[in-house]
Order: structure tokens, then sequence, then C-alpha cells
């Protein structure tokens, strides 16, 4: 198990190298200045120039690359000076010269627009989308296993017709017009019964000024960003209970007398877990990225919202911070749900 761990850790690794080289170079590609957007379309040359040098936009595409693989990875080779020491904040492992070999904490430089550190930035916007996100899928793993369950208990019933159908159009439904559609009815015309509101984040100022949790302001986006895994994880559910619960063991456990209980949920439910496991870990993964657009609509201030900003901006340091986090977390959620199979399912091993 470890030597299978390092070896899914050493290809994540390898992942985030290729993520970061292929976005940069779209980024740093484009036909776009951010060192002229900093200061306007009426700038002088030399003060663009001098800029330009400052962020280091003037070296070759492959030596910025370097640059910033040097900066985000938690060993690296630097010089042993104050300056280093305050900016990447490390501990020397090995020194030799003038130089040493460090750990530190990736460092996500600043941000083009504003000047502080992308880490602060990242940090103040990923608590709300990661809340966003679990509300999502909680919602969506209780619903959908629940309607997928009773949908194949139930096969061929009303209620199992209904269910896939709901599903087939919840799958067919993008996140964005699930959130217009109910920030116009929920949050605006019938806002007067409901309490909710069409924008608003749940970390906010109050009427007095200070700041304040607004909870109800996560329903209607959790619910807009929910609703597609939902109907994944019904028809998921669906479909694996209905092939186990056609399966010798099944049968077995029914003639040795276990109870009904038992039955559906010790051993036929535990065993159809494991592809509603595979789409709840990529769909968590993938709600951030669909958080985009949902943040957008309710106005959430979240990674999503960070994100987008950053590019109309043309903040490089922001757009690749938010892509690493997100990548990170792509990866990382791969590797526990492939550790969580043998745990869930006694006949998967990893040699």
């Amino acid at each position: 198990m470890i030597a299978y761990l390092l070896k899914r850790l050493a290809y994540g690794g390898v992942v985030l190298v290729l993520v970061t080289v292929i976005i940069s170079s779209i980024i740093y590609l484009a036909p776009v200045d951010p060192a002229r957007l900093t200061f306007g379309q009426r700038s002088d040359a030399a003060t663009v120039d001098a800029k330009r040098a400052a962020l280091g936009l003037d070296q070759p595409l492959y030596v910025q690359l370097g640059l910033y693989l040097k900066d985000i990875t938690p060993i690296a080779i630097l010089a042993d000076s104050p300056e280093h020491q305050e900016r990447y904040k490390f501990q020397k492992l090995i020194p030799f010269g003038s130089h040493a070999l460090v750990v530190k904490w990736p460092y996500l430089r600043e941000s083009y627009q504003t000047g502080a550190p992308v880490s602060r930035i990242l940090a103040a916007a990923i608590p709300r989308t990661m809340i966003l996100a679990f509300s999502a899928i909680f919602l969506a793993a209780f619903v959908g296993i629940a309607l997928g369950v009773v949908a194949a208990l139930k096969q061929n019933s009303w209620f199992d017709h209904l269910a896939v159908t709901l599903s087939v159009a919840g799958i067919s439904l993008p996140s964005y017009v699930s959130a217009m559609m109910l920030a116009l009815v929920f949050g605006y015309y019938l806002s007067d019964y409901t309490g909710l509101e069409v924008r608003g984040s749940i970390y906010d100022l109050d009427d007095f000024g200070d700041e304040a949790y607004f909870w109800r302001n996560l329903i209607l986006p959790a619910i807009a960003l929910g609703i597609r895994p939902i109907a994944i994880v019904t028809q998921l559910t669906r479909s694996a209970m209905l092939e186990v619960l056609s399966q010798d063991f099944i049968r077995t456990a029914k003639a040795k007398g276990l109870s009904y209980y038992k039955v559906i949920f010790k051993h036929a439910l535990r065993n159809a877990l494991n592809p509603v496991l595979t789409a709840l870990s990529g769909w968590f993964a993938a709600l951030l990225a669909g958080a985009f657009f949902v943040e957008n609509v309710f106005d959430f201030n979240g990674l999503g919202q960070v994100t987008v900003n950053a590019l109309l901006s043309y903040d490089i340091p922001v757009v690749l911070g938010a892509v690493l986090f997100t990548s990170v977390l792509f990866v990382g959620i791969n590797i526990l749900v492939d550790l969580l199979y043998a745990i869930l399912d006694p006949r998967v091993k990893h040699q």
C-alpha cells in the first residue's frame, strides 16, 4: 500500500508540473501585456518597460516557467540571503557555499494589480468556495443516493420513472442556468416568502458595518451547484444497486434469513458505492470549476469570482495560483478515492 501511495504521489507531481507548464504557456503567450494593464493604456513606454522588467516579463518564456516552478516547489536550491529568507520562509537542509538545499512553502508571488500576496488572496476566497462545494456535494450524496436506492428497490414503478426523468433533466441543465433560475424565482419574485436574496456571500458586512455570517446566502448557490451531481449520483446508485441486487451473494444473504435492512444497506449498498464514490470525488473537484459561474451569478466572493476577475484583468499570478490549487485538489482527491476503494470493497487490492 505504501509503495502504491508513493507511486501515485509521484504521478500526481508530474501532473501538477504539466498543468503548470501548459496553463502558464497559454497565459504568457496570449497577446496581452500585464504591465500595460497595470498602468493603463496612456502610460509611457519607459514606465511600462520598467514594470515589465520588475515582473520578469522581459525574460524568455522558458526562464519564466523555470523560475515559477522553483517558486512553487517545496524543495529547491536557493541563495542563502536575508532577501530570500524573507520571501520564501525556508528551512535549510544542506548548505553549500552561498546557496543551500531548502524546504519551503510554495511561493505564489504577488498580484500584478494589487500587490497583495496571492496566498493571502486565495486564503480569503478558498474557504467560501470550499463551504459551497461541501454543501453541494453533501446535498448530492444524501439526495442522490436516497433517490437511487428507492428507485432501484421500486424498479419500473412511477417513482422509478419520475426519478429517472428528473435525473435526465438535471444532467441536461447547466449550473449557471440553474443558478439564474433559482435566483430569479426564489431570490427575487418569492423573496418576501423565502427570505433569500439574489446576491450575497456567506461572509459580509451587516447593517451596522460589522462582519457577520449570512448562512441563508448559501442555500441557493448550493442547490444550483448540486443539481447536476444529484442527477448523476441518482442514476449511478440506481444502476449499481440493480446490478448488485441480482448477484448470488445477495440471494445467499436472503436465504440465510438476514433482515431486509442488513441485506440492502450492509451488503447491497456497500458494494454499490464504488462507482458512486468515484462520481462524488470527481464532482467535488469539478464543483470548484463549476462554482466559477455560480459564484458570479450570486456574487459569492469565492475562488471562482476571484479567478474570473483575475482573468479579466490578466492578473497572471492569481490565475496560476487558483489553477494550481484546483489541480492539487483534483490529484489529492483521486489518490484518496483509490485508497478508500480497499476500505469500502474488500475485493479491491492494491499491489
